[in-house]
């Protein structure tokens, strides 16, 4: 090759430069880095600058052509001029350090990548895809593949990729920033998939911060800290029989019946030094056990990454990563489509109201409360030593807006949880006197958080058909699951709290003091059509010294596994989706532990079994039982025949259908006694059957008939009783739940 004379036409002052980017903070490298023209002694020419720590040479390699850099001085500052015909399109440089030589792209001969009309929605607070255009994304630009790296950090004075591809140092990969967005981006050719990164970015104060990429796809397991580059995944495709199947699932009116999970102690392997399942084995043993066992759905408590195991997941630090604790993204997209090929739809608890202060985190992100407010009594969140998101950012809500579609979109998942809606939208939640900021209008409701939930339901909705947005929120804030249009938050579902916490109070009483507690279990009713509701029994009603729910029942051994299958009868009868924790099913006698598997030695036991049984005899004739289910959100789908016998304890209502033929008397009973000949008002003549007896031996009761007949029929008669003209006469089991179908007349 022909060698360039190294000479400089002229030599500037390139000290102030030298010492900024040695330093590792510098704000415009695009002014000062890469080809520029300049005037030289009688022409228009280029000069090209390069700054590469610890080289010895470089090369300019264009055109078939070799030219060496000068060095400025003892720097690691390179100097090159060209005349007018340089090629500031093709040209690589190759570099000689002491034991190696490379050659490489310049990254400072690429235009911006960035999108300015995307940025401008993001700024809006409207962007709905974020991912597309934040983080680090493999993308061709200029025929050069490589990876698009952007951040927003408008308050930083630099800010520079590192990673183990520039050996984690500040000054080498100094990115442009773009002032009306506050964004910074870079194009860095050459990279691959599962290198490690970060953003170090320089504060206003000059202090140094190593970032994580808050829109990476793939982090680090703890304790490592650093973002990984995730190759782009195939995409999931639904047919239209698969997204027919989800709008079936996910309706109003369709059998909802949810199995929550945490994925690190479902199942362990414990010959194997406890580990955990991985997506993938998870995919084959899990979803096959949830359809076996009749759930319609399977909610995953928080996979967003995060770094303390004790968390739970509800401390994330990667929004966008699915935590890399049981594999990959490709194995999560693998565990996804597995769902949706057996029927089974797939729920995410989705936490978008804190995040932790980790360091590599989006605490003081640019070294300005960027994603919190500055303010503690806004921007810290007592309960969790958590910060809260400043919902009034624009920004802020581009990002949330966007993470939410990134997980319904990119792995098609059912629905999102919303965790801890209630600390949302309030701002004095869990604050005393003082400790809070009023709103513009001197109220205690986050406008900003209000407007964040409409718009973000509304988005998500519209992009992704049939799915379900569900709300835990536990106060009576109005209109939770009414659409935008007419004021509501816009969610599909809301977790019924009141429910839970009134109906397990009352479980947890001796069945001697029962009937002075008796509305405890029918004061739902007085609300249970005011919102689309689920009925949770979740693993926060099992942890914190609250013990396991075989464990709050009240008496001997067998009144215990008696009462715990009365009151699972009870809660698939009641108006209102249906969710149990995992486990639920086994009855374990201890709390749940997220460091164990749980203990499937205990269906071994004819005990649990018959808990086991139940919950699976339960899904079955919720499943195929209209009547449970259909007209959930409407008074027309339930009727008392007698919610005030508090004295024997017993709750008696029916549930319809859509057609008013198919309809189901309820019978819950919660003393130990045995009532013969007990009679009860039906609103139907003919013949009933009994269709599910939680004292039924087969569930390890102890087997007192509702009828005698054989077939456990019953017809009938026309005497007046509870306001019906026709009644029925039967037994009730102690402990017990009873089902009769109306059968025909």
């Amino acid at each position: 090759m022909n060698s360039v004379n190294k000479k400089l036409v002229n030599i500037e002052d390139y000290s102030v430069q030298v010492n900024a980017l040695s330093s590792g903070c510098f704000s415009d490298p695009f002014s000062f880095l890469g080809p520029h023209e300049v005037l030289l002694e009688t022409h228009k020419g280029l000069v090209l600058r390069v700054f590469i720590p610890s080289a010895i040479t470089i090369y300019v390699l264009v055109d078939g052509n070799e030219t060496q850099m000068a060095r400025y001085l003892d720097s690691s500052l390179f100097i090159a001029q060209f005349d007018e015909s340089f090629n500031t399109q093709n040209y690589r440089l190759k570099v000689c350090f002491d034991r190696s030589t490379v050659i490489f792209d310049d990254v400072y001969r690429f235009a911006s990548a960035l999108d300015e009309q995307a940025m401008y929605y993001f700024n809006e607070g409207t962007l709905e895809h974020g991912y597309k255009h934040f983080g680090a994304r493999f993308i061709e630009h200029q025929s050069v593949q490589g990876v698009q790296f952007s951040v927003w950090a408008p308050n930083a004075k630099s800010v520079s990729v590192i990673g183990d591809f520039n050996f984690w140092q500040a000054n080498q990969h100094f990115m442009r920033l773009h002032p009306a967005s506050g964004v910074w981006d870079l194009f860095v050719p050459g990279l691959t998939p599962d290198q490690c990164y970060k953003f170090a970015i320089t504060t206003l104060d000059g202090s140094v911060v190593e970032k994580s990429d808050p829109f990476a796809q793939k982090m680090q397991q703890a304790p490592g800290t650093a973002s990984v580059l995730q190759s782009n995944t195939a995409k999931i495709d639904m047919t239209s029989e698969q997204v027919d199947a989800r709008r079936k699932r996910n309706s109003i009116d369709a059998p909802i019946s949810i199995y929550e999970v945490h994925l690190g102690s479902w199942k362990r392997r414990q010959e194997e030094g406890n580990r955990y399942l991985t997506y993938r084995e998870l995919a084959d043993d899990l979803v096959d056990y949830v359809k076996d066992l009749g759930f319609s759905h399977i909610q995953l408590m928080p996979i967003s990454e995060y770094p303390f195991d004790g968390s739970w997941g509800y401390q994330p630090v990667g929004l966008y990563s699915p935590t890399s604790r049981f594999g990959s993204v490709e194995d999560f997209k693998y565990f996804s489509q597995k769902c949706d090929d057996r029927g089974i739809g797939l729920l995410l608890d989705w936490v978008p109201g804190h995040f932790p202060t980790d360091p590599h985190g989006l605490h003081k992100f640019d070294g300005t409360h960027l994603y919190e407010h500055a303010d503690k009594r806004q921007g810290f969140h007592p309960d969790w030593n958590t910060c809260v998101f400043n919902y009034d950012r624009p920004e802020i809500k581009s990002y949330l807006l966007s993470n939410a579609n990134y997980w319904l979109s990119e792995f098609k998942l059912d629905g999102l949880r919303v965790d801890a809606v209630a600390s949302m939208l309030y701002l004095d939640y869990s604050r005393n006197e003082g400790e809070w900021v009023a709103n513009q209008y001197g109220g205690r409701e986050n406008l900003g958080a209000i407007d964040c939930l409409q718009f973000s339901n509304a988005v998500c909705y519209k992009n992704n058909p049939h799915i379900m947005m569900v709300a835990e929120e536990s106060t009576a804030w109005p209109g939770v699951t009414q659409s935008v249009e007419h004021g509501g938050l816009g969610f599909g579902f809301k977790w019924n709290m009141g429910w839970m916490n009134d109906s397990l109070g009352f479980m947890q009483r001796d069945p001697i003091h029962r009937k002075f507690h008796h509305h405890e279990m029918t004061f739902s009713m007085a609300y249970a059509f005011s919102e689309n509701y689920i009925l949770p029994l979740s693993h926060d009603e099992v942890v914190h010294g609250k013990g396991a729910l075989l464990s709050k029942m009240p008496g001997d051994d067998w009144q215990q596994f008696a009462n715990l299958r009365a009151y699972y009868g009870f809660m698939f009868a009641h108006p209102g989706k249906k969710l149990l924790f995992m486990g639920s099913e086994l009855a374990p006698r201890t709390e749940w532990d997220h460091n164990q598997g749980l203990d499937w030695s205990l269906l071994e036991s004819e005990a649990h079994y018959g808990i086991y049984h139940t919950v699976k005899t339960l899904n079955k004739l919720y499943q195929h039982m209209p009547a449970f289910y259909e007209v959930d959100s409407s008074p027309a789908g339930f009727r008392w025949i007698d919610c005030n016998n508090s004295d024997q304890s017993i709750l008696s209502f029916v549930r319809f259908g859509k057609h008013h033929s198919e309809l189901t008397v309820v019978v819950s009973h919660f003393t130990p006694q045995v009532f013969h000949h007990f009679k009860l008002g039906v609103p139907k003549a003919g013949v009933y059957q009994v269709v599910f007896n939680s004292d039924d031996k087969n569930l390890y009761g102890s087997g007192v008939k509702v009828v005698a007949h054989r077939q456990q029929l019953v017809e009938s008669k026309s005497v007046s009783s509870h306001g019906f003209e026709q009644s029925i006469e039967i037994t009730v089991p102690p402990l017990s739940t009873v089902y009769l179908k109306y059968i025909s007349a």
